[in-house]
């Protein structure tokens, strides 16, 4: 990456940029990046999500963030959510890799789920993960036409830190969901001296909510949420809304409050694979600086060969079968709309 710092207008350019990257970095420090489709993703920030789901699946996501900016965020995510046989357990794993200008981030963990009756038609699941995180930050990253810049005498940084972190899962048969989650409670892991001014000594919130109306045989709509909290820091507010179109097609919205307005699509292949894309416009000052961010989460789905469900009258939220009222139609697996 090269920085022409003779060129006044980029002396602005990139103070902006500093600014927001360093504003970003630190409102996200200590666990997740930030994700547009993360009503697919609820595994990477809730530990309660992986045993809610009806069959095993994997998952894996790119995203790519302010393009045309030098440094700008780039996110990798692989994670699996495993139920066991009992609808009471699960398995859950995560390896997420995050760049941002010289800083690398690599969070490995390992969740555990479980979760008991709380009604008829409602479920509440509890998860714990335990992992780390391993922190490199390589001040000499990109070009300098002033060799004798002070950042360039910083020695590199490499710090590894524990992560123990909760969540529960409230979800019903009607197609509801309500999580909370705190992704690590050991906010003291690795600050000293050198990475004071990288990460913050903070817990982070999450809140997520969603619900599926059917407005037709074949149509249904989802609106969700999902709201980041770190104390000190603004509030990142995130609301969407989907619609499944023939149990195939999912065509959407979303807005970030104060930030960015995205498109959504996604497509399901077959019962066992879905696919998803999402663009995202800024809204703030940034936008006028690059030309968006790209996202894309691929999704199998292992079973016998149903994908997941969706709820008919019923499934809950979570995907698992209840037995059928009297009069209620038989159960029909469709794919999973979260």
């Amino acid at each position: 990456m090269a920085y022409n710092i003779n060129n006044p207008t980029y002396h602005c350019l990139y103070l902006l940029i500093g600014l927001v990257l360093f504003n970003v970095y630190t409102g996200y420090s200590q666990r997740e990046p930030q994700y547009t489709q993360y009503m697919y993703n609820i595994g990477s920030f809730n530990p309660a999500y992986v045993g809610t789901v009806e069959t095993p699946e994997l998952i894996g996501l790119y995203r790519a963030q302010w393009l045309d900016i030098p440094g700008s965020p780039r996110t990798m995510r692989f994670g699996a959510n495993i139920p066991f046989s009992n609808d009471k357990h699960g398995l859950g794993f995560n390896v997420v890799n995050d760049e941002l200008g010289p800083v690398t981030q690599t969070y490995v963990d390992l969740a555990y789920s479980y979760q008991f009756q709380v009604s008829d038609n409602t479920k509440l699941s509890f998860g714990m993960d335990v992992g780390g995180g391993f922190l490199n930050v390589d001040f000499s990253k990109g070009t300098f036409e002033n060799p004798g810049e002070p950042v360039l005498d910083r020695t590199p940084v490499k710090k590894f830190y524990p992560t123990v972190g909760a969540g529960l899962f409230l979800y019903g048969q009607d197609v509801w969901y309500l999580g909370v989650s705190i992704p690590n409670f050991l906010t003291d892991g690795i600050y000293d001296d050198d990475v004071a001014s990288i990460v913050e000594d903070k817990m982070h919130f999450n809140f997520i909510g969603g619900y599926v109306f059917n407005l037709s045989e074949t149509l249904k709509f989802k609106p969700a949420f999902l709201v980041n909290y770190l104390k000190g820091s603004p509030v990142n507010a995130n609301v969407s809304t989907n619609f499944l179109i023939n149990e195939r097609f999912t065509l959407g919205a979303s807005y970030r409050v104060g930030n960015a307005v995205s498109g959504l699509a996604g497509f399901q292949i077959g019962s066992g694979t879905f696919i998803g894309y999402s663009y995202d416009y800024d809204t703030n000052p940034l936008g006028n600086f690059n030309s968006g961010s790209h996202e894309v989460i691929l999704k199998f789905y292992l079973g016998k060969g149903s994908g997941p469900s969706i709820n008919t009258g019923n499934t809950g939220s979570g995907g698992k079968r209840t037995k059928p009222s009297k009069g209620q139609p038989k159960q029909i697996d469709t794919p999973r709309f979260f």
